[in-house]
């Protein structure tokens, strides 16, 4: 369970981010966390992390402060931020750094992501074009085998077969016990993916409902209109 209580933060002393916002994440399953721009997605998924501090209010990962950024819960978390880099390295080489931090590493789910995303596994990070960059780095956020998965728009830079092949990386990557968080504004990406909406304004939460499992897929982008232009 991931717990956001009260959460005060601003990266200026004049300008709140966020200021008494609460969320819980409660129930395993891929959630998509929606908001406009500036309403602090991309900050809660580093305050999730431990990598920013909020100045008032909790963030615990099972009970656990994010910010004391424990090993035994680290090593349940992956975060993929819209921007990075890889070093010019082998893939090999890169995964056999950064696997003793994760004890559920699964090399053969490396593999079948690689795959899904047509990607080798003989290959060198820094001859990758971005796209593939974003690929790889997917593949090797979901072969980490984390019970949490936070994803900042993560299909940014994907064309339209990627991210059909993205869709089906994360479906076949899902256990019972994992908690994926997809924070994006591409939308109609994701809409088929999603088990629970976030829609998020400023310090409100506008909507926090599962998806209910139809035959047609929820159409996400009337959804957040309607629940932005209209909240209860």
């Amino acid at each position: 369970m991931i717990s956001i209580q009260n959460v005060r933060f601003g990266y200026r002393s004049y300008q709140q981010v966020l200021d008494g916002f609460s969320l819980d994440f409660v129930q395993s399953g891929i959630y998509g966390l929606l908001g406009k721009n500036g309403t602090g997605k991309s900050t809660l998924l580093y305050l999730m992390m431990g990598l920013l501090r909020p100045q008032k209010g909790s963030v615990s990962i099972d009970g656990v402060s994010a910010t004391l950024r424990r090993p035994e819960v680290l090593s349940e978390m992956f975060l993929v931020p819209e921007e990075y880099d890889l070093p010019a390295i082998a893939l090999k080489n890169y995964v056999n750094a950064i696997k003793p931090f994760y004890p559920r590493f699964s090399e053969e789910l490396l593999q079948k992501s690689l795959e899904n995303f047509e990607m080798g596994s003989d290959i060198n990070l820094g001859q990758l074009s971005m796209g593939q960059k974003k690929k790889v780095y997917m593949s090797v956020a979901l072969a980490a085998n984390t019970r949490y998965l936070l994803m900042d728009e993560p299909t940014n830079g994907l064309d339209i077969l990627s991210k059909s092949q993205f869709r089906k990386a994360v479906i076949e990557s899902m256990t019972d016990d994992k908690t994926v968080v997809i924070s994006t504004h591409q939308v109609h990406d994701v809409e088929r993916l999603l088990d629970h909406v976030c829609i998020i304004e400023r310090n409100r939460v506008l909507l926090n409902e599962p998806l209910v499992e139809t035959e047609e897929p929820v159409n996400l982008e009337e959804l957040f209109i309607k629940t932005v232009k209209d909240p209860l």
